[in-house]
């Protein structure tokens, strides 16, 4: 069955190793396999614009959600955040 939509964001906020964000990133593929339809960007090609889209807004979305993250010192959380939003990013 897997994860799904918010679960996603909720084990992106949890993520602060690598190891965490390799487990993340193979829980992400396996819910693309399982569940393309759930995908806007299902193309490499629009996930990639998608995932530079976000990453130029990303200020945004995280002073939208309440968190206080400086989108100019990478973590893996922001790496995970960057790529659950490029599924679905416009």
């Amino acid at each position: 069955m897997g994860i799904h939509g918010d679960e996603f964001v909720e084990r992106a906020e949890q993520i602060g190793s690598r190891s965490d964000f390799c487990t993340f990133t193979r829980e992400l593929l396996e819910n693309f396999r399982q569940h393309p339809d759930e995908w806007e960007n299902a193309s490499l090609e629009d996930f990639l614009r998608a995932l530079a889209g976000f990453a130029e807004n990303m200020d945004g979305y995280y002073a939208n959600i309440g968190a206080t993250i400086d989108c100019d010192v990478p973590s893996w959380r922001i790496f995970a955040d960057m790529l659950l939003a490029a599924r679905v990013y416009e």
